[in-house]
């Protein structure tokens, strides 16, 4: 699925089409990069929504120009977007500091139950979005109970899959209407590029073409290319990742120098049934906290077998570790609430005067 052949010399792999010009007049289609259909680019983005069981899958310049794209094709001035507590930094910062520029409203939800989405819902609506499991702390939001509010109130229902994969989690198979993706991470796998990745039904794709299109969010195809290269060893890691990380956190777990893990695949995680019900795997990333007593920085830099990075290059096929111990970035204000910063600050700095902080830690092959 997805394919390019090797017309010329019957490559065993995808040729890489470089060219930022094609033939304009006399063809059926009309390719420029920007337009996310070039040869690499169309290839991949069928492969994509093959992955997840969709019709329809477009490749983005990064995750993040992934989630605004999207985002912003359905949400419109006067519109209204229900977000989860839990929720990727990146995207945080990109709802309560951009979409007041656009006249568009949201509202976190305060919890996880189907309640506490429903309550949220107003009568402006149009966007319901989630991301499961949550980033740092693993936190699992019903795939079920998204779809069902979706389609009883007539939104778009959209997912972050990344921390998942489409290996471990293929939303659609709950009716949700929109996956997204940063293929930095799992997709890419080797730490050395950065994408993003939608995939959706063609009419929903249609209309974030429309806008991606405008605002310019595509990828350079030798990026494509590699990216399509790292997709044929996807299952393969990831299935390894989802091994180690899950011993990993059943010995982190006993461990004493561990006050807590957040791991799905542990019985004692809170949504661990719902993880059981909804995921094939439970990803090869954890987070924990250190006890009270135990110096962060130290710890940090004793660890041999790891390599402590940012936290965008993760899921590649080393062991990373990142810490969370930040303050906040958003300060108050009326775009951003003070409870809603103050969850954020609280998300990254976990009693901070105690000195307890979260770490990250992403399993190797």
């Amino acid at each position: 699925m997805g394919e390019v052949k090797d017309t010329q010399f019957q490559g065993a792999i995808s040729p890489l089409f470089m060219s930022s010009s094609y033939q304009y007049d006399g063809v059926d289609v009309k390719r420029y990069p920007r337009y996310f259909n070039t040869p690499n680019q169309e290839g991949l983005g069928k492969k994509i929504a093959a992955l997840e069981k969709s019709e329809a899958g477009m490749i983005f310049s990064s995750g993040m120009a992934a989630v605004s794209h999207c985002l912003l094709a359905f949400l419109h001035k006067g519109d209204h977007v229900v977000l989860p507590q839990t929720l990727y930094g990146g995207t945080y910062n990109f709802v309560v500091e951009e979409f007041h520029k656009f006249g568009i409203e949201f509202t976190f939800a305060d919890g996880f139950t189907e309640k506490d989405f429903a309550k949220a819902i107003k009568t402006n609506t149009k966007v319901i979005y989630a991301e499961t499991p949550s980033n740092p702390l693993m936190k699992i939001t019903d795939l079920e109970i998204i779809a069902r509010l979706a389609k009883q109130h007539s939104l778009v229902s959209m997912i972050d899959n990344t921390f998942a994969s489409a290996i471990n989690q293929t939303p659609a198979d709950f009716g949700i209407d929109i996956m997204i993706h940063s293929a930095t991470k799992y997709m890419g796998g080797h730490s050395d590029i950065c994408a993003g990745a939608v995939a959706a039904s063609s009419k929903h794709m249609d209309v974030i073409w429309n806008i991606s299109k405008n605002i310019g969010g595509s990828l350079s195809d030798y990026t494509v290319w590699l990216l399509e290269r790292s997709l044929k060893t996807m299952a393969l890691r990831v299935k390894a990742q989802n091994k180690n990380a899950k011993k990993m956190a059943k010995w982190l777990e006993k461990h004493p120098l561990v006050a807590k893990v957040y791991y799905p695949g542990l019985k004692s995680h809170p949504d661990h049934l719902l993880a059981k019900k909804q995921m094939k795997g439970y990803s090869g990333m954890l987070s924990f906290e250190l006890i009270d007593s135990l110096d962060p920085n130290k710890f940090m830099k004793q660890l041999k077998a790891c390599k402590t990075i940012y936290e965008s290059s993760r899921c590649g096929v080393y062991n990373f570790v990142s810490n969370t111990y930040k303050p906040c970035l958003i300060e108050p204000s009326r775009k951003s609430p003070s409870r809603n910063c103050r969850w954020f600050a609280s998300f990254f700095c976990r009693d901070r005067r105690k000195g307890r902080f979260t770490c990250r830690f992403y399993s190797s092959l």
